[in-house]
């Protein structure tokens, strides 16, 4: 009995520990660029949030940590944000693994393309200055994201400015990838790059296109039935990650469709949850 209570006691301070996260500002002395959205933040159904002024982080910290820390964006089409299960839901999972968590609440493009990027560079910024009081290893520090929030972190993957801003690896539940038409997710690539963007833009935000050698190791997840956003966004840049020489996994489950983040209901949930866990245990690689 002694054991089992503090088996119990020590998930249960785990996940009050998990639950109180520390919130920090991107940008408390000003931003660098605008997207031209104004007024107050709007708290939707489902723990979404749209019209973000103020972006900033929020970080979960492990009762110990192995070093390792992801930086999460949640989805929603480059118009709002899925803040509950492509966010903070996921806290207490990443954290029992020694994972320092943090969700990424960025700003909508509005036809801005720059500025969620802007946002998703600042972030890991943020997190290598507080590697050292946060227990973390600068160079294992991931990016992940869903959907359009997928999108970003292949973004940041892809298009990191410097090193200080590029990930060690990535992680992207059913993203989206190109803004080809026909391929890209409509909504997605309006909000990012506006309806006739040149296709100079088009490309260089198709990022499939973008890959090239120094692209951090991936996992990637996806429904075949995805309705929403086509599997070949995914396909199209694992198949240029492994062109490149780039160490990634997919896995595509045969049902789920779109949007199903750390949701109970997901038919495949324990199985990705144990192959990621097992990923990010054995497969991801740093380089010192």
């Amino acid at each position: 009995m002694k054991v089992i209570s503090f088996f119990i006691g020590l998930f249960i301070s785990t996940m009050i520990f998990a639950q109180q996260p520390i919130e920090i500002s991107l940008w408390p002395n000003g931003m660098p660029n605008s997207n031209g959205l104004t007024g107050t933040e709007e708290d939707l159904e489902g723990g979404r949030v749209a019209n973000v002024v103020n972006p900033s982080i929020a970080v979960y910290r492990p009762e110990k940590s192995n070093g390792m820390a992801i930086i999460m964006c949640p989805g929603g089409g480059y118009a709002r944000l899925a803040m509950g299960h492509e966010g903070h839901d996921m806290a207490a999972w990443f954290t029992t693994q020694g994972i320092t968590y943090v969700v990424l609440k960025y700003r909508m493009p509005n036809g801005h393309y720059e500025v969620p990027l802007s946002d998703a560079e600042q972030a890991i910024r943020i997190v290598r200055q507080h590697a050292a009081e946060w227990n973390i290893n600068p160079h294992r520090i991931g990016i992940m994201g869903a959907s359009a929030g997928g999108h970003l972190a292949a973004s940041l993957a892809t298009l990191y400015s410097s090193q200080e801003t590029r990930p060690d690896f990535q992680v992207l539940f059913y993203p989206v990838i190109s803004m080809k038409e026909g391929v890209t997710h409509a909504g997605s690539r309006v909000n990012l790059i506006g309806e006739k963007p040149s296709a100079e833009l088009e490309k260089k935000y198709s990022l499939e296109q973008q890959v090239n050698a120094q692209t951090p190791q991936a996992f990637i997840m996806l429904s075949s039935d995805d309705g929403a956003v086509p599997p070949a966004n995914s396909l199209g840049y694992y198949e240029a990650l492994l062109k490149n020489h780039v160490p990634a996994t997919l896995h595509a489950y045969p049902i789920g469709g779109h949007g199903w983040g750390f949701r109970d209901n997901f038919t495949y949930k324990r199985q990705w949850t144990g192959e990621l866990e097992k990923w990010l245990r054995e497969g991801v690689t740093f380089n010192e």
